[in-house]
């Protein structure tokens, strides 16, 4: 089997570092439209920038020392930061993404069991045959037909979410579920000028208000799929399946979990924990579509792993063309695009070269996965899609704190095994039975939301392929 060839030139679309620094009045611009079109050189090629916005100090940290410093050997002294707090918190309130102190320590320690990467494996089934499901939608005709691969990817891994975590149990509605969560998500989870001015909370936020009607809708769904569970706990409990949803409820009381933590971490799930893998699948195929070598090596060997029989729990580990693609699309565009941390005491950094980073109480600490991504200090050609740094052997190289599409430290996405192996299993099912192929109206622009989106969608031409 062949492997994914060193080198590979695609380059594809990220708005070009600004050379001149941009005024008070276009920093609020470029946030509301898009925070990736605001990152000039510097963010890419220094270690680290001390600057201040709008009166406030911050640090955008790429120099992997100073992440790891705040991230992990530090992390009881950074909170997170004020303004992804307001972003987030009117929409999952005490989820697990918001959550801090004591009551995120409860709800991380009582979903670790689901996510162990043992556990994990075991969805391994359940995503290939929803993955192999939704490709019914593909099969009428034989010259291909143009999708908007952005919107199909997120109804995936929905359909893989709602089996695997909820046993099919989500209370759902007919309508156009992409669109409600495109709604839920980045009509509430974006910057308000109220939040870069740091006005208080009771302030309305009138860039979210148009998705307060689907919140409602999605909170209504949520308790309605509790109370239907909850009922077939009481009724009979042998019959209730032991996944996620009823972990959450069994854990329910004075020393648990409290009916609103439940909810918000089954909103948090639902809305958020799919969204991220859809995007980068997304990006994955789109790439793929421009870099001919590369898809043939993941069609050789998806076709032989498939042909072999393998189960696909062992694809994860089986597909290292398949998973390092998926890896470089997720570094060029990360789907959390930034952390964020506040200081809460002072604090200091040294490099091993001697400088010194003094961190005042109350500093705004970015790290910045789209730029550190990018960085030209520590990655080779880095604007190029070129999964053959993260194949075997090569993948070893990456620093820890270089590369971080799922976070890091403590708050370290939970679910990075479980999205890794949906996304490899995802992947093969639909590259082994199609081809998806750019068209004339193909041009995505990547823009920071919640997540790294491509505006405008993503149309795909899919042909049916014979492996």
């Amino acid at each position: 089997m062949d492997g994914i060839p060193k080198g590979a030139g695609f380059q594809p679309p990220a708005p070009v570092p600004r050379t001149v620094p941009p005024s008070r009045l276009e920093i609020i611009r470029t946030v509301l439209k898009n925070p990736l079109e605001l990152w000039g050189l510097p963010s890419y090629t220094w270690p680290w920038i001390v600057t201040r916005f709008f009166g406030q100090t911050t640090i955008i940290a790429n120099d992997p020392g100073l992440i790891r410093h705040v991230l992990v050997d530090n992390a009881a002294n950074y909170e997170m930061s004020e303004i992804r707090q307001l972003v987030l918190r009117p929409i999952l309130r005490d989820g697990l993404l918001t959550a801090e102190g004591p009551v995120w320590k409860r709800s991380r320690k009582a979903m670790a069991p689901v996510f162990t990467p043992r556990h994990a494996r075991g969805f391994a089934r359940q995503m290939r045959e929803q993955s192999e499901q939704f490709l019914e939608r593909y099969e009428a005709g034989t010259e291909g037909v143009v999708r908007d691969i952005a919107v199909d990817m997120t109804e995936l891994t929905y359909a893989i979410l709602s089996e695997t975590l909820f046993s099919g149990g989500i209370v759902s509605e007919k309508g156009d579920f992409a669109k409600d969560v495109d709604d839920l998500l980045h009509s509430m989870g974006r910057i308000d000028p109220f939040d870069l001015l740091r006005a208080p909370k009771w302030i309305p936020r009138l860039t979210r208000l148009r998705g307060l009607g689907v919140l409602r809708k999605f909170r209504d769904l949520v308790r309605r799929t509790m109370d239907q569970r909850r009922t077939m706990i009481q009724t009979d409990r042998e019959k209730a399946p032991d996944d996620f949803l009823t972990l959450l409820l069994e854990l329910e009381g004075p020393d648990g979990l409290t009916p609103e933590e439940i909810e918000d971490n089954i909103l948090t799930f639902i809305g958020a924990g799919h969204e991220t893998t859809a995007r980068a699948l997304a990006w994955t195929l789109y790439c793929v579509a421009h870099s001919p070598d590369i898809l043939d090596a993941m069609e050789q060997e998806i076709d032989t792993v498939i042909a072999s029989g393998a189960d696909p729990v062992e694809w994860l580990d089986q597909m290292p063309n398949v998973r390092a693609s998926f890896e470089e699309a997720m570094r060029l565009y990360p789907p959390a695009p930034s952390i964020n941390r506040d200081a809460i005491a002072d604090d200091r950094y040294a490099a091993p070269n001697g400088e010194v980073v003094d961190i005042a109480k109350g500093t705004t600490v970015l790290v910045m996965p789209w730029t550190l991504h990018r960085h030209e200090l520590y990655w080779d050609r880095p604007r190029i899609f070129d999964p053959s740094r993260f194949l075997p052997g090569e993948r070893e190289k990456i620093g820890r704190f270089q590369y971080l599409p799922f976070g890091a430290g403590p708050r370290v996405c939970i679910g990075a095994t479980f999205a890794l192996q949906e996304a490899v299993i995802a992947l093969a099912v639909l590259m082994q039975k199609y081809r998806f192929q750019t068209t004339p109206q193909t041009k995505p622009w990547p823009v920071q939301k919640l997540t790294t989106q491509p505006a405008g969608g993503l149309p795909m031409r899919i042909t049916p392929r014979k492996p």
